[in-house]
């Protein structure tokens, strides 16, 4: 059973679930029965955000739900009744305090989400009634959702390179567009060396996937995501605590993925290349080693002072590749570096551009859609902190000030001085339930992007 159904006229009307705060409380008292007035009091509900009481008809049905929300953040505020509330059909009461209705119906469905590739679900999740116009707005950003998790939460025996492959392929078969790919020892003649670097040691080879669709007249719009499928940290290994979830890095692709996808189903008018470097970051002998230098695609010398820097190490070649075709936009998504998120934390990832509008208009959309995001700034004079003495410069450095800033310093030296780039640096994790995000894998800054190409492109 879908989370989300079209409202259809002739049917039993669906139980109301009204939303209540604190100061809106007298009033929706004020409409219940002298009957229901009483449960309330007998159960105690105050209007908390997160309080919920279900109030019965005399037969012992659900005859209403009210829900303590807090109006100024309405996309949690049902985000995990799909889940708490019985089986059965709901609709959003017209009286309650929360007006966007589009949003609560949002959080509702994504708080109705489960990883089931591995147990069935204890239950179906509880369905909510919403206008087909509602409907129709909302799934395609439902499901992208949704596949990021999956693909996120998928383990890497499950999610190797490969897979990741599969997934475009899919993607491409189903909105028409092309593939083609680079695979292990391809990748050296076609001058993606440190793809090739990071991923050799893997038992499964490393590849540069590459998908494009549109008219050549339109707009060039290029996005990237870094698809490192398991992250040991190579000879610079992570210690275990800190490696447990590296199934998640390569959530970059991932979100790549879905907004590709959601950038061909609405048909914007762009001449979209998705571009996704997939690894697995291995240890093996022909690992890569400490100190290394490599020759990467753009010519940059680039010294290895960590193999647990990876992730910027195959994006630069996949950066390099998409500034050749001098793209009107170049987006890039990258569980990159834990230092964004001692920074910031886990809900709130990190934006790196180089024009202050693209930073403007991508933040407006952000908070026009409830998906945040902080912008961090490309400080230049901590460029010395990659000094290299051998090469032109190195992929990290001694100094454990500003790590998220110097990776995307790193990834900016690969991006030619003319053209439009955005970096998103993304946890892509969510540590513990909470409304509408369920623990697991997490999509962060793709309505946010979706809104904002959508306005740039339309």
């Amino acid at each position: 059973m879908s989370s989300l159904i079209e409202r259809k006229s002739g049917k039993r009307r669906p139980i109301p679930i009204e939303t209540v705060d604190a100061a809106g409380m007298a009033a929706a008292e004020e409409r219940l029965s002298p009957a229901h007035r009483q449960w309330v009091a007998s159960t105690g509900f105050r209007p908390m955000p997160g309080s919920c009481v279900v109030l019965p008809d005399p037969r012992g049905a659900i005859a209403r739900v009210l829900i303590g929300v807090d109006r100024t953040d309405p996309l949690p505020a049902l985000g995990d009744l799909a889940r708490r509330l019985p089986e059965g059909v709901y609709e959003i009461a017209d009286e309650g305090v929360i007006d966007d209705r589009d949003l609560l119906a949002l959080g509702w469905a994504l708080g109705a989400y489960r990883f089931d590739r591995y147990r069935k679900p204890g239950r179906e999740p509880a369905s909510l009634v919403v206008e087909g116009s509602t409907l129709r707005a909302l799934q395609p950003i439902v499901d992208a959702t949704a596949q990021v998790r999956d693909l996120v939460n998928t383990p890497t025996e499950d999610m190797g390179p490969e897979h990741l492959s599969q997934a475009v392929h899919a993607l491409a078969t189903e909105h028409k567009a092309k593939v083609r790919e680079w695979v292990g020892d391809e990748l050296l003649p076609a001058n993606f060396p440190t793809i090739h670097a990071v991923g050799r040691a893997s038992h499964r080879a490393p590849r540069m996937i590459e998908l494009t669709w549109g008219k050549h007249s339109n707009p060039k719009l290029t996005i990237v995501g870094k698809g490192v499928c398991f992250d040991t940290g190579g000879l610079d290994i992570k210690p275990s605590d800190g490696m447990r979830w590296m199934k998640k890095d390569m959530g970059g692709a991932a979100h790549a993925i879905a907004l590709a996808g959601l950038v061909m189903g609405a048909k914007l008018p762009v001449r979209l290349t998705l571009l996704v470097p997939a690894v697995e970051n291995a240890i093996a002998g022909n690992a890569l080693r400490p100190g290394e230098v490599i020759r990467t695609r753009a010519g940059i010398t680039v010294e290895v002072d960590n193999t647990d820097a990876e992730g910027r190490l195959i994006l630069c070649d996949a950066l390099a590749f998409a500034a050749e075709q001098a793209p009107d936009l170049i987006v890039d998504f990258a569980t990159l570096t834990g230092a964004a998120r001692v920074a910031l934390g886990p809900e709130l990832p990190a934006l790196f551009t180089n024009r202050d509008q693209l930073a403007d208009d991508v933040i407006g959309a952000a908070e026009a859609v409830h998906d945040p995001m902080w912008r961090l700034p490309l400080w230049r004079p901590y460029r010395r902190m990659l000094d290299s003495y051998i090469a032109d410069f190195a992929n990290a450095g001694p100094s454990r000030h500003a790590g998220a800033v110097t990776a995307a310093l790193y990834l900016e030296r690969f991006v030619p001085e003319g053209q439009n780039w955005m970096h998103l640096d993304t946890y892509s994790w969510n540590d513990g339930d909470r409304p509408a995000h369920p623990r697991g894998g997490e999509a962060q800054g793709l309505r946010a992007f979706f809104r904002f190409l959508s306005e740039r492109y339309s």
